[in-house]
């Protein structure tokens, strides 16, 4: 049997393009192992530095004393990047590169068993731009979504397909039996309601709880719409579809055909979650992110660069 395959969209991570590691010495008879981006642990990456406010030709440079350090909850291994101190978890894995993803905890670094800690640190040093940028990025998107933490409680707003809705309780509960929850659409320039059969006295946890479940509802059901929509349009056939409640990834697809989606992307304008559809739906085209991949995402959905930005760039509410 064919093992599974399954590819995923990150929301937070972006894996750089991993380094390939120098082979070990025993497959280079009579040579001495080399680094790919430099010799000895003094290979040093050029100052960095970040775009200056005032204009767009002019830049500031980027020391420890403007950019706070970070500092993976496991870290086993610390680097100094520009200034700017990195304490990141190390791995050994069966790979045949130095990989590096900047996920919600921070840096992590996986190595091949036999490549020396001197060639990780250079590869480090090489990509230090791309990883200070990535863990500013990732520090300021959960920053912003502390802020956008919801507090459950009559009068609360949520975002739902991009436009803002206000929670109120309705004690009697006449809604159907299917949901405990109704939703009334805003008249022009004002926020829709959503009605959520609970006493006046709910606590917090029972309306998150009923809300979460209408949203989930909705997630499930325009997901089917979106999938059976884009499906002819990607050129495939999908088997199933399963909700994911994931912190770290926004869809995946599986060879077999299935399909899973963030059931939270329900926050998201439509054509975020078009974006998304269509993205997991192209894995049943190319299981990768190869150039024939994206120009498989870019047949049905040309604008999913910016589209892409969107999942990463926008704060999602904390629940």
């Amino acid at each position: 049997m064919l093992p599974l395959l399954r590819y995923t969209l990150d929301l937070f991570s972006d894996a750089l393009p991993p380094v390939k590691a120098a082979p070990p010495p025993s497959a280079q008879p009579g040579k001495a192992p080399r680094g790919v981006v430099g010799r000895g642990p003094r290979a040093t990456a050029p100052p960095l530095s970040l775009p200056d406010p005032q204009g767009p030709e002019r830049t500031l440079p980027l020391v420890a004393d403007r950019l706070p350090a970070f500092t993976h909850p496991r870290a086993n291994r610390q680097s100094s990047i520009a200034g700017v101190p990195v304490a990141y978890q190390f791995a050994r894995a069966r790979r045949r590169t130095i990989g590096f993803v900047v996920g919600p905890d921070g840096l992590v670094v996986r190595a091949p068993r036999w490549t020396p800690l001197y060639e990780v640190e250079a590869a480090l040093q090489e990509k230090g731009r791309w990883v200070l940028r990535k863990l500013q990025e990732t520090r300021e998107l959960a920053q912003r979504r502390d802020q956008a933490r919801i507090d459950w409680r009559p009068g609360a707003v949520f975002p739902y397909l991009g436009m803002p809705v206000v929670v109120q309780l309705d004690p009697t509960h006449q809604f159907s039996r299917r949901s405990a929850a109704r939703w009334v659409p805003g008249p022009d320039g004002q926020d829709s309601v959503l009605w959520v059969g609970l006493p006046s006295q709910a606590e917090a946890p029972q309306i998150r709880d009923a809300v979460q479940a209408w949203l989930m509802q909705q997630a499930r059901q325009l997901f089917l719409e979106r999938l059976a929509h884009f499906a002819p349009r990607v050129g495939v056939q999908w088997t199933r579809l399963r909700l994911s409640s994931a912190a770290t990834r926004w869809g995946s697809a599986s060879a077999d055909g299935s399909i899973r989606l963030n059931w939270r992307l329900i926050h998201f304008r439509l054509p975020v979650i078009d974006y998304v559809v269509v993205h997991e739906l192209s894995h049943l085209r190319v299981m990768d992110h190869s150039p024939r991949f994206w120009d498989t995402v870019a047949a049905v959905v040309p604008d999913y660069a910016d589209l892409r930005g969107q999942l990463k760039e926008d704060a999602m509410p904390r629940w």
